[in-house]
């Protein structure tokens, strides 16, 4: 894939810094990382959940983190005495991850809940007042109320 070079556009724009940062890192490969393996759901018209696979992750092994509309789950399992233990075969990963979720403005971490071997991630977005749509009433005109647009000369 060919690179982009956004270098002229951040002299002759204000304000637009996130969303080229966003443009170079879909340029970028991901790394191939699949791990941990998870859902982004809509469960309202204004609330989301990230689920996510993290068999064999306790709550004290796994760190949530929202930073500048940056979500990051960070997951480091604790060495376990494995010397009791002879495994013919593991498959159950128990590898540390790090996985990152670019959200949008207003969006808000609500809470999280590891269960069954899922660890749920609830968002919700909370536009304020000042930035929503608002319907505007237009008045009806009186022709005999005729509203003087420009100031009396002196």
């Amino acid at each position: 894939m060919r690179h982009v070079d956004f270098s002229p556009l951040y002299r002759s724009t204000v304000g637009f810094d996130r969303l080229f940062s966003m443009l170079d890192t879909l340029g970028q490969p991901d790394n191939g990382q699949t791990y941990p393996p998870y859902n982004i759901e809509r469960t309202g018209e204004d609330a989301y959940r990230i689920s996510m696979a993290v068999a064999g992750f306790g709550e004290s092994d796994i760190s949530i983190e929202a930073h500048r509309n940056v979500l990051t789950v960070k997951g480091e399992k604790t060495e376990e005495s494995s010397e009791d233990k002879d495994f013919l075969y593991r498959g159950i990963a128990a590898r540390a991850f790090e996985r990152r979720f670019q959200l949008a403005d207003f969006v808000e971490v609500k809470g999280a809940e590891l269960k069954n071997g899922l660890l749920h991630i609830e968002l919700k977005r909370n536009i304020p007042d000042e930035m929503k749509p608002r319907k505007i009433e237009i008045a009806a005109g009186d022709s005999k109320k005729a509203r003087q647009i420009e100031a009396k000369a002196a």
